[in-house]
C-alpha cells in the first residue's frame, strides 16, 4: 500500500508551526513523567515529585546530547570530522539511541550522586518511563516516512515516499510495538510484582538490545553505512554490548545475596 499523505505540520500560529515529531516527542516527555510519578508511588521509592522532573530534565539532557553525539561517532564519524560545527545542528536529524542511552546513563550517575539515592533505584525508575518515549517516537519516524525498513512482499508493505517504487516493512511500527509497547507492559509488570532493585533496568537494557538486534533484520541500514561485518548492520553490532550488559547485570542483581 502506499505511504498515507499526512502533513507533518498539526497547525500553525502565525510563525510557530506544531509539527507532528514534535507533539510526538511532548507526548513521550509527558507520559514518561506520569508514569515515573507513578511507579514511585507503587515502590514506595524515596523519591519527591520535584526530584522526578528534575531527573526528567536531566534524562532529555542525556537523550539529546548522547543522541546526537552518538550518531556522530557511530554513523557518520568522518563526515562530522570534517564539519565539526555541524555536530550542533540537531535539527536537521541524526540521533543515536545507543548513545543516547550512553548519556542518559551518566546523567543519571551524576543524577543519583547528587541527591543521594542508589543509582539502580534511579535507573529503574526512569526506563520506567524510556518506552513511552521510543513508541511515540517510532511512530513519529513512521509519520516523517523515514527509517523505513527493508523490501518486502508481504500485503502489509509500504510504499514511501523517497523509498523508490517498491513497498517497504513498516520497520518503525514494528519498533513501536516491541521497543514500545512492549517493552512498557514488561517493565510494568516488573515493577507491578515488585522484583527486586536492578531488574527493571538490566530487563529494559537487555530486551530492547534483543529487539533492535531482531528488527535489524528487516530495516533499511543507513545508506553511507550499509551492511558491516558479517552482514551485520550497525544497529546490531551496537545492541550486542547491550544484550551482554543487560544479561551480565541480571545475573548480577539476582545471584548478588547468593556472594
Amino acid at each position: 500500500m502506499n505511504f498515507p499523505q499526512i502533513d507533518p505540520i498539526i497547525f500553525s500560529l502565525g510563525p510557530l508551526a506544531v509539527r507532528w515529531y514534535g507533539m510526538m516527542y511532548l507526548l513521550g516527555f509527558v507520559g514518561g513523567y506520569f508514569m515515573m510519578c507513578h511507579i514511585a508511588r507503587l515502590r514506595e521509592m524515596p523519591i519527591k515529585k520535584e526530584a522526578i522532573s528534575d531527573l526528567l530534565f536531566y534524562a532529555v539532557l542525556g537523550v539529546v546530547i548522547g543522541g546526537r553525539l552518538g550518531y556522530t561517532l557511530f554513523y557518520n564519524s568522518g563526515y562530522y570530522l570534517k564539519h565539526p560545527l555541524e555536530i550542533l545542528y540537531v535539527w536537521e536529524g541524526g540521533m543515536s539511541f545507543h548513545g543516547g542511552l550512553l548519556g542518559v546513563l551518566l546523567v543519571l550517575s551524576i543524577f543519583s550522586w547528587r541527591r543521594d539515592l542508589p543509582i539502580l533505584l534511579v535507573a529503574d525508575l526512569a526506563v520506567s518511563a524510556v518506552p513511552i518515549g521510543l513508541g511515540f517516537g517510532r511512530i513519529g519516524n513512521f509519520i516523517n516516512a523515514e527509517l523505513w525498513g527493508r523490501v518486502t512482499d508481504h500485503p502489509w508493505g509500504v510504499i514511501f515516499p523517497g523509498a523508490g517504487p517498491l513497498p517497504r516493512h513498516p520497520s518503525q511500527l514494528y519498533e513501536a510495538g516491541l521497543e514500545g509497547l512492549v517493552l512498557l507492559i514488561l517493565i510494568y509488570l516488573l515493577h507491578r510484582f515488585g522484583v527486586r532493585r536492578g531488574i527493571p533496568a538490566f530487563s529494559f537494557i537487555l530486551f530492547y538490545g534483543i529487539f533492535r538486534f531482531l528488527i535489524e533484520f528487516v530495516r533499511q541500514p543507513d545508506n553511507h553505512l550499509g551492511f558491516l561485518w558479517g552482514g551485520a548492520t550497525m544497529g546490531q553490532l551496537l545492541s550486542l554490548p547491550m544484550i551482554l550488559f543487560g544479561l551480565g547485570g541480571l545475573i548480577y542483581v539476582l545471584n548478588r545475596n547468593k556472594l
